[in-house]
């Protein structure tokens, strides 16, 4: 082989070699991020009335049924379902379980934003990752004018927590996709304007599927923006009910398999409400079903 083309050779060879590893190492991340099971949580509001009566007992039992990871329900005057942000997460810790992220609803005041920063430092000692706005006032459903000041403050928030090294967030029901004058919301507003290093999105699947939308095909409109999921069933029935994981129609396995699109790190079960007014049967019943039929 002559010198010159033997050159040309080694360096295509060479480059060639450094293509294959580089595709290599692109695959094996996307195979990693596929593989990646999420955490399992409960969000304490389904327990609620339990919450308010005993705290610990309920929590106990909370565990007692297998999951690791909780999301709150309860911030007033500093403390988490009355205890200090260093007692609850003593408590949660001491079960075996971590709280991860919070519902906690905070406005900004014009330019006075001293409630969220008092929030985000409480929830900084409580060790939480996220903080979620968990809902959206009606009065300021009115116009698109005021979903865009909304979601401008929702941005405001977001900076606040993130000094705090927390990332805050919103959660959604169905009114955002409802359409006002001429926009959908959720698209128009919320996933344009706010501001994806401060605002992640926590899809309820449950409310998504009500307002006539399909999970997935969001999930790959804004990939990587939805890092917790709250997840419960819908009853196939006249009034689509809430009902446990795994016994609606809605299809969790296939929600769970968009995972890597999704950017999901959590799936936080949440059922609003039970037929029977038994919510840690319901739990345990989507628990189950979660862990045998969906993360398989």
């Amino acid at each position: 082989m002559k010198s010159q083309n033997r050159r040309d050779f080694l360096k295509f060879a060479t480059l060639g070699a450094v293509g294959a590893v580089a595709l290599g190492k692109m695959d094996l991340k996307a195979n990693t991020l596929a593989s990646v099971k999420p955490g399992i949580g409960l969000q304490l509001y389904t327990i609620r009335d339990a919450m308010k009566t005993d705290p610990a007992g309920s929590l106990k039992k909370v565990a007692d049924i297998g999951f690791k990871y909780l999301e709150l329900a309860s911030f007033a005057d500093g403390k988490f379902y009355g205890y200090s942000p260093e007692d609850f997460k003593k408590l949660v810790n001491d079960l075996g379980m971590e709280a991860v992220s919070s519902h906690s609803g905070v406005e900004v005041k014009g330019v006075d934003t001293s409630n969220a920063e008092s929030m985000a430092e409480a929830h900084a000692k409580l060790g939480v990752k996220y903080c979620i706005q968990p809902w959206m006032p009606e009065e300021r459903r009115k116009s698109i004018d005021s979903f865009k000041k909304f979601v401008a403050d929702l941005n405001v928030v977001g900076a606040v927590m993130q000094k705090h090294g927390i990332q805050f967030g919103y959660h959604n029901h169905d009114f955002e996709f409802k359409t006002v004058e001429g926009k959908i919301p959720y698209f128009d507003v919320f996933m344009a304007d706010a501001d994806p290093k401060l605002v992640i999105f926590e899809m309820d699947c449950y409310w998504v599927t009500r307002a006539g939308q399909n999970p997935i095909d969001i999930f790959n409109k804004y990939p990587g923006r939805f890092q917790l999921l709250h997840i419960k069933d819908m009853e196939k029935s006249a009034d689509k009910f809430f009902a446990p994981v795994g016994t609606g129609s809605i299809d969790y396995k296939a929600i769970y398999d968009a995972k890597a699109v999704s950017g999901m790190k959590y799936m936080i079960v949440e059922q609003d409400n039970t037929r029977d007014g038994k919510p840690f049967d319901a739990i345990k019943i989507s628990f189950d079903n979660i862990m045998n039929t969906i993360l398989v």
